[in-house]
């Protein structure tokens, strides 16, 4: 086959012997298959010719005076344009190959002489494949880690934009729930609609801020800046004192503690884990049927203690239990919870700051468990 009748990416072949009939016989095989074939006699004109134009594979005989091919080979190796193109030895039977040798140095096969045309036009074939099946993954590999930082620049941006729009809001919030604070001291010299007005805008305004300080608190764990100060607690009681504080949402839902009175003592951040609750609790209290009951159950086991949340609500589907502890992360569907994941994303960075665990046991329809375990560090 004419070489210039050749596609432009048919893969280039360097034939390295320092016998020319060996030479020829090889040279005329390959471009016989369809190959580009750049015959060379000796491994100096080897090693300029592959570091000027690296090809696809190498056919590296032996036995050649001054270099030899497995001198020939370490070179190659050692050279970062070279290093990744495969290397099958050319020897004769009747020549001792040193094939642990001949692998050591870097080749991945080797072919025998007197040359048999199928062996030569399948053991070739077969790392060319190979060869493509490499470069397309190294490709494919190099877009993977241009995406990854791409999307790593944009999650950062979007982090720094919405820390500065939080910063911004905090100020100019403060200073409305400052004025309904005030407002709510002359509530009796207004009508009971204008009262109940200030009152629902009052619990939107404490949402709001509760959202923003726990995304500043995200922030501040996740950059390592939240510092834990522990202390020693009892966990029943820290329970009870969460529940009692929202018992002005609950309305007649009922938060049972359980147990009622066994102290549960851990070296812990109270303020830190007492918020963990105020949130697990005020999500169940959202989600339960008016009436309806939240059990705290506290058990210690082993050297950890287990805290769960129980709700009777309608219950989160197993593809959402791990996207709602992620941060931003949301259950969108008419049926069940819908959220920022700001609350539990901080719970969940909490638990794990003090070594523990969190997650959460629900199906559709028949409520849900949040639970953590934090271990009992003494």
């Amino acid at each position: 086959m004419n070489e210039d009748s050749l596609p432009a990416d048919a893969p280039d072949i360097l034939v390295v012997d320092d016998t020319p009939a060996n030479l020829q016989l090889l040279t005329g095989m390959l471009k016989e298959r369809g190959y580009k074939v750049r015959p060379v006699p000796s491994g100096k004109l080897a090693l300029l010719a592959a570091k000027n134009a690296p090809p696809d594979l190498i056919l590296l005989d032996i036995n050649m005076p001054e270099l030899d091919g497995y001198e020939v080979c370490t070179q190659l190796k050692r050279d970062e344009r070279t290093r990744d193109v495969p290397v099958l030895f050319i020897s004769a039977l009747n020549e001792t190959m040193d094939k642990v040798l001949a692998f050591g140095v870097g080749g991945l096969d080797y072919i025998t002489k007197p040359f048999q045309f199928e062996e030569v036009d399948a053991r070739v074939a077969a790392h060319l494949k190979l060869r493509r099946l490499q470069l397309d993954l190294a490709v494919r590999n190099r877009e993977l880690q241009r995406n990854n930082e791409e999307l790593r620049r944009l999650q950062e941006l979007r982090d720094n934009l919405t820390q500065m729009i939080v910063h911004d809001l905090r100020s100019p919030l403060t200073g409305i729930f400052g004025t309904y604070e005030l407002l709510a001291l002359e509530a009796d010299k207004l009508s009971p609609e204008i009262q109940k007005m200030i009152e629902l805008s009052q619990g939107s305004l404490d949402q709001i801020l509760s959202m923003i300080n726990s995304l500043l608190d995200v922030s501040k764990i996740e950059a390592g800046e939240l510092q834990l100060h522990r202390c020693d607690c009892d966990l029943v009681a820290l329970a009870r004192e969460a529940a009692d504080m929202l018992a002005g949402i609950g309305g007649k839902r009922r938060v049972l503690i359980e147990p009622e009175s066994e102290n549960l003592r851990l070296s812990i951040d109270r303020d830190l884990i007492f918020r963990v609750l105020q949130n697990l609790l005020g999500n169940a209290l959202k989600f339960t049927k008016p009436a309806g009951e939240i059990r705290v159950r506290l058990e210690r086991r082993n050297d950890r203690v287990r805290v769960s949340v129980i709700d009777n609500g309608p219950g989160i589907s197993p593809e959402y239990h791990r996207r709602i502890f992620e941060k931003f992360g949301q259950v969108e569907c008419a049926t069940t919870r819908t959220g920022t994941g700001l609350g539990l994303t901080f719970c969940r960075l909490v638990i794990e700051a003090h070594g523990g665990a969190i997650g959460v046991v629900s199906a559709m329809g028949k409520g849900s468990t949040f639970w953590f375990e934090l271990p009992d560090i003494q």
